[in-house]
């Protein structure tokens, strides 16, 4: 093979070709100094080295250039040429990983594919059960947009060194543990940035165009990440056990991806432009989700919640009448002091409920030590909840 050799601004690079454990090479760019060169090669040999004056990074995959103007791009051309074909194991497989939302999970992989400067959700993919294929997707992601893609560990999103991923298309994390509030907001804020401050060991910070999308696995599915009511920006999906065990499928999948990519070039897409994250929000909303936000909802309020579900459902009631005071004594009984102006900012701001105008008479259900139910009967200013109310307090998103 001829050595080939490139500058870039002031620095000379040797272009090889380093071996992967799968038996494939991958080309990279090694730092080279001038006199090994001229001990390597005749003198005029420098002259006919192909000079660029720096690097950009402009993603894309079916028109991609390597070089824009004078400057050379970092972004690299992914080696899988569309062609026409099946894909039944790549179909099967995304059926799995997207359930009833597959179309949309088609949408996502060719917005990647044919539009790699759309912002889209962080996808977390989480299941409790093992051999459930979600590392297998990450995988899949990989042997799709090449070195274009990296697997980064919890503390990459800690640390302040970041050059390594700033200008990927898919920073990927397989066992996400994320939990403080502060990770979560990193990561949402980078989710929708349009540049960022790369910076390397012993260099200078460098402003760069950011276009990363985040894909995170966890076997936790409660919280291995920090989500609030509200957040529009995380596709959660909960992946069951794969029926069959294939230990070939990647190797499987691998050899349909020219047809997959040529399905994704010329596909409908069946979703259209409707957020910054492209998807509308209740397109994104699922059962994984709604439980991570009741997870992290704040203490009392999940407490209170569960009380009063649980009272409803005991006495079959259709809707609840209480004070401020009853609720404050049965989270007492449940162990929790919490004060009065608390938990009324919970009961107006956050389940939008108002109590009565006056102070009235009123029946209701109380919470005993033992975990019994009691029916008493008082005055104030109450407030009524509804079993439908109930409802969509808890599937709130």
């Amino acid at each position: 093979m001829e050595e080939k050799y490139i500058r870039v601004a002031t620095t000379l690079y040797k272009i090889v070709r380093k071996p992967l454990l799968s038996g494939d090479f991958m080309e990279v760019r090694m730092v080279w100094n001038y006199d090994t060169l001229r001990q390597d090669h005749p003198k005029d040999f420098i002259a006919q080295i192909q000079k660029y004056d720096g690097f950009c990074c402009v993603p894309s995959h079916i028109n991609y250039k390597r070089t824009i103007g004078t400057f050379l791009n970092d972004y690299e051309p992914i080696e899988v040429v569309p062609a026409q074909g099946e894909f039944p194991e790549i179909t099967a497989f995304l059926q799995h990983i997207f359930g009833e939302q597959y179309k949309m999970g088609l949408d996502y992989l060719q917005l990647l594919y044919t539009k790699p400067l759309q912002r889209l959700p962080i996808i977390l993919l989480v299941s409790k059960e093992k051999n459930t294929g979600k590392t297998t997707f990450l995988n899949l992601l990989k042997a799709i947009f090449g070195a274009n893609m990296t697997f980064n560990t919890n503390d990459d999103f800690r640390s302040q060194f970041n050059s390594d991923w700033a200008t990927k298309l898919i920073v990927a994390v397989d066992e996400v543990l994320l939990d403080r509030k502060e990770d979560s907001e990193r990561i949402k804020n980078l989710s929708t940035a349009r540049s960022y401050k790369a910076e390397a060991k012993g260099k200078d910070r460098n402003e760069v165009e950011f276009f990363a999308k985040f894909v995170l696995n966890s076997n936790n599915e409660l919280n291995p990440i920090y989500i609030e009511q509200g957040e529009t920006r995380y596709w959660v999906r909960k992946i069951p056990t794969l029926l069959h065990d294939n230990p070939d499928l990647l190797s499987e999948m691998k050899k349909e991806l020219q047809a997959l990519l040529w399905h994704l070039q010329h596909r409908q897409l069946s979703t259209v432009n409707e957020s910054r994250m492209w998807f509308r929000h209740d397109l994104l909303i699922t059962n994984a989700l709604r439980k991570m936000i009741n997870h992290n909802r704040n203490k009392a309020e999940g407490e209170m919640l569960q009380i009063l579900a649980e009272i409803m459902e005991t006495e079959q009631l259709n809707e609840l009448m209480f004070c401020v005071v009853d609720m404050v004594n049965m989270l007492e009984v449940s162990g929790l002091r919490v004060e009065h102006p608390h938990l009324r900012r919970i009961l107006q701001h956050n389940w939008e409920l108002q109590p009565t105008q006056t102070s009235q008479y009123y029946s209701t259900y109380t919470l005993r030590y033992d975990g019994s139910t009691e029916r008493k009967t008082g005055t104030g200013r109450y407030y009524t909840l509804t079993k439908e109310r109930l409802n969509a307090i808890l599937l709130v998103c």
